[in-house]
């Protein structure tokens, strides 16, 4: 029987020692292609955060998340509670496009779109590289005894990175009560908004706490995503792997400059440049977030020692196993039609959401009554949701018959995310009224436009009663 590989490594994390302490991880500095255009999606992502605060649509903020009033504004679109029937879908689809991506692309998420691997790799590490130097530069600083350099060094640091997580937390902020509150909240001063400023303080030393200190342990002990990750992932998934088939048996160059053994000269340069501390030769991994930082190592070393790239590289198991590097396969192919399908149906959901809704219902337990000589009259209780962004006026007109509408109060315009009440009479003669129960429309006007209708029923007496 042959013996199986040794696997003691998966009974710990990289971020813990052989006795349980915390161990710091300070990876070298990646290069390559696959970092480059990591560093380009970052930079990117964080330039969209900090300016759709100040993007106005139609007077809204182009995104905003006020969980607080429940009033959420999406590409400069309000929704209001009543559109929490959106949410739950909008949800529910989320969910499937999660464990479908998961599936098809692994991890990827993690690498290049994560918020957690953005501000690490490309804010705060960058804020390290600058100041303490290189890894190495930066383990003999922390060794070192506490002198001026190390004094100086390390208080800029985490002043820098504290001011960052205010401005960032300021940001985030914005996205729950809107960059106009936030301008009003820093104008008046701390003396008048002492909770407010307390909160921002709080939140901007989670903020700080998390990557000054905790840093990638969010994602290998805290972030729920890489539990799922172990589920959801299977063989076709397409992952960051090692090509063992290749680099097998490892070993050293000889002294003629020659790879005697597999193609991996066991040089761990993919081992010093992980951010979480792990050895991708070892196979999938919690800890992996498919950040290629081994990829561009590993693929530098192909070149100085004249192998072809892709040792390590994006693939699945199954693709590395076989040889058969094909990333899109038919069921790949199949699962992004359906995310891709996903994305439009809520999008169209979204779309069909109007500015405003409206009710009209018989007033319950109501008969109708005689209206003059010639004419009966219905009571009808209506209720108007104001979804725009604006003040909103409908008048109701009678449509399907000839007769009028009578309101029993005025019909007040309804504020901005308001539910505006009302009650009105509908006044209809009787010749028009041949059943019992008759089926009659309401138009909807807004500036003297039509934009919706309405069909409830109107009572009158019984066929036999009329006579």
């Amino acid at each position: 029987m042959s013996k199986l590989p040794d696997q003691t490594f998966r009974d710990t994390i990289g971020t813990i020692d052989e006795e349980g302490n915390r161990k710091y991880i300070l990876p070298k500095k990646p290069s390559g292609r696959f970092y480059d255009y990591r560093k380009w999606v970052s930079y990117f992502l964080l330039l969209v955060l900090v300016a759709n605060p100040f993007i106005k649509v139609n007077g809204n903020q182009f995104m905003m998340f006020n969980v607080l009033e429940r009033r959420f504004i999406i590409f400069g679109f309000p929704f209001w509670p009543q559109d929490f029937y959106l949410f739950v879908i909008f949800m529910v689809v989320g969910v499937v496009f999660v464990i479908f991506f998961t599936v098809i692309f692994g991890r990827i998420f993690c690498g290049w779109i994560c918020p957690q691997t953005i501000f690490m790799e490309f804010v705060f590490r960058q804020i390290e590289y600058l100041i303490e130097g290189t890894a190495a530069a930066q383990r003999r600083l922390n060794n070192q005894a506490l002198n001026f350099e190390k004094l100086w060094k390390k208080s800029l640091k985490h002043f820098i990175f504290f001011l960052i997580a205010i401005v960032t937390s300021t940001t985030f902020l914005a996205y729950m009560i809107g960059i106009d509150s936030i301008f009003s909240f820093l104008k008046e001063g701390p003396i008048d908004n002492l909770s407010g400023y307390l909160g921002l303080l709080i939140f901007s030393g989670v903020f700080y706490f998390v990557f000054a200190f905790f840093r990638e342990q969010v994602c290998t002990i805290a972030c729920p995503y890489g539990r799922l990750q172990g589920v959801l992932v299977d063989k076709k998934s397409i992952i960051v792997g090692y090509d063992y088939k290749r680099g097998e048996p490892r070993g050293p160059i000889n002294k003629k400059g020659e790879i005697e053994k597999g193609d991996c000269i066991d040089c761990k340069a993919c081992v010093v440049v992980c951010p979480t501390g792990i050895d991708i030769r070892n196979g999938t991994q919690l800890e992996c977030i498919n950040c290629t930082a081994c990829i561009d190592a590993c693929d530098a070393v192909m070149d100085r020692v004249k192998k072809p790239r892709g040792l390590i590289r994006y693939d699945s198991e199954l693709g590395i196993e076989t040889g058969h590097h094909s990333i899109f396969n038919t069921r790949s192919i199949a699962y992004s039609i359906v995310l891709v399908l996903l994305m439009f149906f809520v999008g169209y959901l979204f779309m069909l959401r109007g500015d405003f809704e409206s009710t009209i219902l018989r007033a319950r337990g109501s008969l109708f009554q005689n209206y003059g000589s010639d004419s009966l009259s219905n009571i009808y209780n209506y209720n108007l949701v104001n979804k725009s962004s604006e003040t909103l006026k409908i008048e109701y007109i009678l449509e399907s018959h000839n007769g009028r509408i009578q309101h029993i109060q005025e019909n007040v315009p309804v504020e901005v995310g308001e539910v505006g009440k009302g009650t009105f009479l509908v006044i209809i003669s009787k010749d028009q009224l041949l059943s019992s129960n008759t089926p009659v429309v309401f138009g909807l006007y807004k500036d003297g436009i039509l934009v919706d209708t309405y069909t409830s029923s109107f009572v009158g007496p019984s066929a036999l009663d009329r006579k």
